[in-house]
């Protein structure tokens, strides 16, 4: 296989992240997704809610995560996985880790769950409506259809699945949330504003922090970290073991505040 050009190019040059918190924001939970992902919730219902309730995921994150990753299936990736791998494990800046998921890839040929050339993704190998890379696609792909595929590139019931069954692997709760907009105090210690500062909602409420609309923080027992991944003068969050779940999808704070907003919108909420 002869290396991909193209693929080596967007390798060496990723973009740094220039864009702002807030410019993401804009651009990923827009009108658009927010009303495409209501009408297909309302769509895939029975689906979802049969899927949510086997595994333990509320289906507004499942519409979320499927809405941001390929805008609901519509864009999963032109490359061929298979040759993306082997060129970026050839050239790559992670040679290592690109020859074990090109490795990986190959299993998932041989046993039958997609023919080589349907297996399209992006250029570093993320397949299918989930933009799962091959590891995770055999650690959580599901063949909820029972057809002997786990098909995450065509068929619905494996694509939900999937994602379903990947959230609740990495410690999915379905009886909370994943956080929400939240008030800092004046004078709030920048040292508090970390993923590495755990405190019980009861103890964030101590320390004045508020509902975005002033009202009270939840009455419950959870534990929280409040962020500012638009700076210290930016909105601030306060954020549940939900969300550090889909840092492990995606170890983006913008993308995983994204999900969550996007959800709480799909939602209503």
């Amino acid at each position: 296989i002869a290396p991909i050009p193209r693929v080596i190019e967007l390798d060496r040059h990723q973009p740094e992240s220039t864009i702002t918190f807030e410019k993401y924001q804009t651009r990923v939970v827009n009108a658009t997704r927010i009303t495409v992902g209501r009408a297909k919730l309302a769509e895939h219902k029975t689906l979802l809610t049969e899927i949510g309730m086997k595994f333990g995921v509320q289906p507004r994150f499942i519409v979320a995560l499927w809405g941001i990753e390929t805008n609901f299936g519509q864009f999963t990736g032109g490359f061929p996985v298979i040759h993306s791998l082997a060129t970026l494990a050839y050239d790559g800046r992670r040679s290592k880790y690109f020859r074990s998921e090109l490795l990986k890839a190959l299993q998932i040929v041989e046993d039958g769950h997609i023919e080589p050339a349907a297996m399209k993704g992006s250029w570093a190998g993320a397949m299918g409506q989930s933009q799962f890379m091959p590891s995770s696609f055999l650690r959580f792909a599901r063949d909820y259809d029972g057809d002997g595929a786990k098909d995450i590139w065509n068929t619905q019931d494996d694509v939900f699945a999937s994602a379903a069954n990947y959230l609740r692997g990495v410690g999915w709760r379905d009886d909370i949330t994943w956080g929400r907009k939240v008030r800092l105090p004046a004078g709030f210690g920048s040292e508090l504003v970390s993923l590495d500062v755990e405190k019980t909602l009861q103890e964030w409420q101590q320390l004045g922090v508020r509902r975005a609309d002033g009202s009270n923080l939840p009455a419950r027992n959870i534990n929280a970290s409040v962020l500012q991944p638009g700076g210290a003068n930016g909105q601030a969050y306060i954020v549940y073991d939900n969300y550090r779940a889909i840092l492990r999808w995606n170890r983006s704070h913008y993308f995983a505040i994204a999900v969550g907003r996007l959800s709480d919108r799909i939602a209503g909420l």
